[in-house]
This record gives structure tokens, C-alpha cells and sequence, in this order.
């Protein structure tokens, strides 16, 4: 089990990114904002996880320990693997996904392309006892998505298909719309979508 990969970033890709490690380039798979993140000739860390199939090894890449424990946690639902666990976190923060699931949000868990209704509702169903504790409250984890949110949804705007600067003119256009404590991510994500819709 390869759990982490460091070393210097070598080239990245639409969807990986090549870190050196020992004279050896790993190919890791990852979600948008996490390969924004990376610079070529830069040293990185990045949690990984090795999915085994018959016919290949892949290895994907997070920012950081709790993504990746809530990627491998997503493909224990069934119907989702790896493409659609990294989409999840595409789209929502691993505390995102973590209330969505907590309180049945599926209309949230939705916006990821390829969960459907059904698939929302088996998310639920079956991960609703083990998705692990839920940030509560208006204070400390509501003050980190305020200051976040444009990051937030930039990530998910770019994960679902947009150029960086269609999503950087969606959510400057979104930020004018808020007037003092700005809404949940996925409503902020939803109006820059309908803005981007527009443009299309």
C-alpha cells in the first residue's frame, strides 16, 4: 500500500500529476484543486491511494489525510469507485460531503455528475453511520466556508468542466450578489453554474 507519495513534481496533466519519487515518476490521479496546487519543479506531498484492479495500478493523489480517508470510505457504497469518489470530492469539501450524507442532502450529493437521485439515496443508506464526526454550528466551521467559499466553488466549477477563468468570472460575479454572512457553498455553486449557463 503506497499511503503517500513526496517528491518533485515533474509534469501534471488534465487529471494527474507526475511526481518523482526516487528517480521513479508516479503517475497520481487528482481531483482539480488539488492539481491546482501543484507547480512543476516543485517539491509536493500527497496522500495517496492504490487502487488494485486486474488489469491496472492507479494511484490517486489529496491535499491531504482526511480526503483521502473520506475517497476510500465513498468507494465502500455500492456502485461508486474511484472516478466517481474523486468526482465527489470534485465537487465538495470532505466536510461538505460529510453533512451532506449526515443530514440526507441529496439534492447536494446530486450536483456530482453521475449520482443520480438513487445513488444519493444509497449514499445516505449506507454511509449515514460511518461518515465520521460533522462540523456544527455557526461559529468555527461556518467562519472557515465564509472565508473559503471562492475557492470552494472555483474548484468545483473547474471539476465539472469550465475553464479557471470562467469559474474566476463566475465567482466574481457571484461575490457582488453577497451582502454580509454569504450562503452555503452548494447555493453559491448553484447561481455561479446558472451564471456560467448563461454564457454557454
Amino acid at each position: 500500500m503506497i499511503a503517500s507519495v513526496r517528491g518533485t513534481v515533474t509534469a501534471t496533466g488534465p487529471d494527474h500529476a507526475v511526481v518523482e519519487v526516487g528517480g521513479v515518476g508516479l503517475a497520481v490521479y487528482c481531483a482539480p484543486g488539488t492539481l491546482a496546487d501543484l507547480r512543476v519543479g516543485q517539491p509536493a506531498r500527497l496522500a495517496t491511494s492504490l487502487v488494485v484492479r486486474e488489469d491496472s495500478l492507479t494511484l490517486y493523489g489529496f491535499a491531504d489525510d482526511d480526503a483521502k480517508q473520506l475517497f476510500e470510505l465513498l468507494q465502500t457504497a455500492s456502485g461508486v469507485g474511484p472516478r466517481l469518489a474523486q468526482a465527489v470530492l470534485a465537487v465538495h469539501t470532505p466536510d461538505s460531503v460529510r453533512k451532506a450524507v449526515a443530514n440526507a442532502d441529496t439534492a447536494a450529493l446530486t450536483r456530482v455528475p453521475g449520482i443520480g437521485k438513487k445513488g444519493a439515496e444509497r449514499l445516505v443508506l449506507e454511509l449515514r453511520d460511518r461518515i465520521g464526526p460533522v462540523p456544527v454550528g455557526t461559529d468555527g466551521a461556518a467562519g472557515v466556508t465564509r472565508g473559503a467559499w471562492p475557492d470552494q466553488v472555483r474548484q468545483a466549477l473547474v471539476g465539472l468542466g469550465w475553464t479557471a477563468g470562467q469559474a474566476d468570472q463566475a465567482v466574481a460575479a457571484v461575490a457582488e450578489t453577497v451582502d454580509g454572512p454569504p450562503p452555503p457553498v452548494p447555493v453559491l455553486l448553484k447561481q455561479a453554474i446558472r451564471l456560467l449557463g448563461r454564457t454557454r
